[in-house]
């Protein structure tokens, strides 16, 4: 086990932590307490001493496994990321043959963070999926309605 993500109320939260960090002992695992963060609005009074020692995140800044939580500016910067790697891998992967760069693109690059992001933050509406997707069509000959029937999900196929 890696990560590990608790909610409730702080003194539920903190409860779970000491179980988990006796129950791993016994196994031989510790906690990192160097790695842990506690995701709580600013001002939030944390009374617990295990808790007091996370790393402490502002709502509007939390991810869980680099994903943004809310559609706040940490998902703009986040999308940004995704956008500027994925505008270098298109640049480079311009000197390979059309069939080999599809692989890489689909394999590996940005295009799986993509879909976790997609699939895990609150992103319709992103100036940044425009970019994305202008990247994606960069050296197409599609026309727009080309474009648009290539883009349409799978279920649409006619």
């Amino acid at each position: 086990m890696d990560d590990v993500t608790l909610g409730g109320s702080q003194d539920a939260v903190a409860r779970d932590v000491q179980t988990v960090m006796d129950v791993g002992h016994e196994m031989g695992l510790d906690l990192n307490i160097s790695k842990c963060e506690l995701i709580s609005h600013p001002g939030y009074v944390v009374s617990d001493s295990t808790l007091q020692s996370f790393l402490q995140i502002p709502v509007p800044d939390a991810e869980v496994l680099v994903a943004p939580l809310f559609p706040y500016t940490v998902l703009d910067t986040v999308w940004s990321q995704h956008c500027n790697g994925f505008a270098r891998a298109v640049d480079r992967l311009a000197s390979i043959s059309s069939q080999d760069a599809l692989i890489l693109l689909r394999a590996s690059f940005t295009a799986q963070r993509v879909q976790h992001l997609l699939r895990c933050s609150p992103s319709a509406n992103k100036a940044a999926l425009q970019i994305f997707d202008k990247h994606l069509r960069v050296d197409s000959d599609l026309t727009d309605i080309q474009w648009m029937q290539a883009s349409m999900p799978i279920n649409m196929a006619a």
